[in-house]
C-alpha cells in the first residue's frame, strides 16, 4: 500500500481512543472514527515501518447489530462515536481497551490483582452539564451556525439543535442564541469569528446547567473587535420556559488566538456567575470555568467507587496508621476530598488553578468539612512544603498524567496505598510503570462509563506497595563512588539511561547486568541476600544498560 491508494476492508477492532483497525489482503490499516464490524473504503495518508493509516472516505456496509442513531446530527458532528452501537457493545469494547492498554503492567506483577469490569452510567442520554458550543457556518458564505465542530474538521460547525447528551434545555437556549444573532448576522450587525483570519466577534456560547438543582449559567464568549449591547440577548433568554431556572447570564471577553475560552474578563448581564451541584449529599459552588465533572451522577459512581476502596483499605488494615492524614493531589475544585473527608483526620488537596481552590476552600466551608486544607500551587513545588505526611493519597491529574519528576517525589512518600483516577488509560499505563518500578502493584482496578457514545472513559486503580521479603546489600567504598579506575559510577549510568532512553533504572539492574555480561563488580556489591522476591531487569532497560557500557 502506498500513498493515496484507495482500499477496503472490515474493522476488526477499535484500539483508544478511535483507532480503527481494518483488515485487508494488503495488511491492517488505521481508520479513524469507525465501528467494530464496519466494512468501509479508505484513502492511504501514511504508510511508514509497515504502519498504514487512512482516512475514512465511505462506511460501505454496517454490523449486523447496527442500531438506527437516536440524533439527527450523527456522524456529521464530531462529538458522538458510538450511537449507532448497542450500548452493552459499547461498553464491553471500552473494558477491552482498558485492559489491553493496562495488560502489559499487570502481567508484569508477581502479585495477584482484582479486575471489576466496567460501571455504566446510571442516565445514557441528557448526561452532561456542561457544553461549549461554538460560532461559525458550516460552508463559506452560508448562514451563521452554532454548534459542535464538523467530524474531522476544525473549522466548520455544525448547528446541534437536537443533540441527546444534553437535555432540552440546552436545545432551547441554543436554538434561541442561534434565531436572535443568526438575525442580525443576516442583517450584517455583527460577525463571528474567523479562527484563520483572526477577525470578528461571536466565538463561543457556554452553558451549565447542575443535574441535582437544575441551575443553568449561561455564558455569551466574544471578542472586543465589536461594540455590542447584550442586554437585549439577556432579556430574550429570561422569556423561555425552561424545565431548569437561569441563575445567571454573563458575558466574557476572550482575544486570545487559541480555539478555547479563555476568560480576559467577565461581566454579569443578569443574576450571578455561579450555581450549585450535588454531589453524595454535599453541595458544591461552581463558576463559569472551574473543573467539575460533566456528568453529575457518573461522578456519584466514580467517587462513590473511590470513598468505597479507602473504606475497604481502612476495613481491612491489620494495624492502626494512626491519624489518616491522605493527600488529595491534582484536586480541582476539592470534590473527592470533600466526600472522603468523613473517614479522614484531614485530608489535604493541591491544585495548581487558584481559582479551583478558592472554590474548594469555600465548598468545604459550606460543607462544614473543618479538616480539608487547600493549597494552590504546583505538585511538584508544594509537596517540599507540607508538614503533615500522608499515610494514603490520591491522585486525579489532568488527561496527561504526572509529571515524572512529581511522581518520583510522591513514590517517596512510601505510603501503604495509592488511588489513581485516569480519564486517558495510555497516561494511566505510562505511570503505573513508573509506580511499578518503585514498589507498587495493582491491586484492584475498575473502568467507569462517565460518557456514554464517546470514546472517553474513567478508571480508577488501587495500588498496594510491595511487601519486601528478602532485600538488597549495597555498600558503597569511595573509590567506587568516584570512579578513579576511569569506569563509569552507577550514578553515570543511571543518568546516561535516563537522557538517552528516557528510562529510570535502580543500581540492582545494573548490577544484574553485569552479571550477566561477565562483567566484574566491586567485591563490596552484594546483589540479594537470596531470600524473597528479587525483581529482575526488564529487557528494555538491559538494552539501554548494555548501551550505556559501550
Amino acid at each position: 500500500m502506498k500513498k493515496k491508494d484507495i482500499v477496503t476492508g472490515r474493522i476488526v477492532r477499535v484500539e483508544f481512543p478511535n483507532k480503527g483497525i481494518m483488515e485487508t489482503p494488503e495488511g491492517k490499516v488505521i481508520v479513524k472514527n469507525t465501528l467494530p464490524g464496519q466494512k468501509v473504503s479508505c484513502v492511504i495518508i501514511k504508510n511508514r515501518n509497515g504502519r498504514a493509516e487512512g482516512r475514512l472516505l465511505e462506511v460501505l456496509e454496517e454490523p449486523i447489530d447496527a442500531i438506527e442513531s437516536p440524533c439527527i446530527h450523527f456522524g456529521k458532528c464530531g462529538g458522538c462515536s458510538y450511537l449507532t452501537m448497542p450500548y452493552v457493545k459499547e461498553l464491553g469494547m471500552k473494558e477491552q481497551q482498558v485492559r489491553h492498554i493496562l495488560n502489559p503492567i499487570l502481567e508484569k506483577q508477581t502479585q495477584s490483582y482484582t479486575w471489576e469490569g466496567i460501571k455504566t452510567s446510571p442516565i445514557k442520554f441528557a448526561y452532561r452539564n456542561k457544553m461549549e458550543f461554538t460560532f461559525g457556518d458550516e460552508e463559506i458564505g452560508g448562514p451563521l451556525t452554532l454548534g459542535m465542530h464538523k467530524r474531522n474538521s476544525m473549522h466548520d460547525i455544525v448547528s446541534v439543535t437536537g443533540c441527546r447528551i444534553v437535555d432540552d434545555d440546552y436545545n432551547n437556549i441554543l436554538s434561541a442564541t442561534l434565531s436572535y444573532f443568526g438575525e442580525l448576522y443576516r442583517q450584517e450587525k455583527i460577525t463571528f469569528y474567523h479562527r484563520m483570519k483572526q477577525e470578528g466577534y461571536l466565538r463561543h456560547l457556554l452553558v451549565r446547567k447542575a443535574q441535582k438543582t437544575g441551575d443553568i449559567l449561561i455564558d455569551i464568549v466574544t471578542t472586543t473587535q465589536e461594540d455590542h449591547n447584550l442586554m437585549n440577548y439577556a432579556e430574550m433568554l429570561l422569556t423561555l420556559e425552561l424545565s431548569g431556572h437561569i441563575v445567571g447570564i454573563l458575558h466574557t471577553k476572550n482575544d486570545a488566538k487559541a480555539d478555547a475560552i479563555i476568560d480576559e474578563g467577565t461581566t454579569v448581564l443578569y443574576g450571578q456567575d455561579y450555581f450549585y451541584e450535588e454531589l453524595l449529599g454535599l453541595k458544591f459552588r461552581i463558576t463559569p470555568f472551574s473543573f467539575f465533572q460533566t456528568n453529575s451522577l457518573s461522578a456519584e459512581v466514580l467517587y462513590g467507587t473511590v470513598r468505597e476502596y479507602i473504606d475497604g483499605l481502612y476495613d481491612n488494615m491489620s494495624e492502626d496508621p494512626g491519624d489518616k492524614i491522605i493527600y488529595d493531589l491534582y484536586c480541582g475544585t476539592g470534590t473527592i476530598a470533600q466526600i472522603i473527608a468523613p473517614i479522614a483526620n484531614k485530608v489535604i488537596g493541591v491544585e495548581i488553578v487558584e481559582e479551583a481552590v478558592a472554590a474548594a476552600k469555600e465548598n468545604a466551608a459550606r460543607n462544614q468539612l473543618l479538616d480539608c486544607e487547600f493549597i494552590a500551587g504546583d505538585v511538584l513545588k508544594v509537596l517540599d512544603d507540607i508538614v503533615d505526611k500522608p499515610n494514603l493519597i490520591i491522585l486525579d491529574p489532568p488527561r496527561e498524567g504526572i509529571n515524572p519528576k512529581a511522581l518520583k517525589k510522591i513514590i517517596d512518600y512510601g505510603v501503604k496505598h495509592m488511588i489513581y483516577v485516569s480519564c486517558k488509560p495510555t497516561s494511566l499505563a505510562r505511570d503505573l510503570e513508573t509506580l511499578a518500578e518503585g514498589g507498587y502493584y495493582v491491586q484492584r482496578a475498575v473502568a467507569v462509563d462517565q460518557f456514554p457514545w464517546t470514546n472517553h472513559v474513567e478508571t480508577v486503580v488501587l495500588l498496594s506497595r510491595e511487601k519486601v521479603d528478602g532485600f538488597v546489600d549495597i555498600e558503597l567504598d569511595v573509590e567506587m563512588l568516584e570512579g578513579k579506575d576511569g569506569t563509569a559510577t552507577y550514578a553515570e549510568i543511571r543518568d546516561y539511561v535516563a537522557e538517552v532512553h528516557g528510562l529510570r533504572v535502580p543500581n540492582l539492574y545494573i548490577a544484574q547486568v553485569k552479571d550477566k555480561l561477565g562483567i566484574e563488580k566491586r567485591e563490596n556489591y552484594r546483589v540479594g541476600s537470596g531470600q524473597g522476591h528479587t525483581p529482575q531487569c526488564p529487557q528494555d532497560k538491559e538494552d539501554a544498560i548494555i548501551d550505556a557500557f559501550k
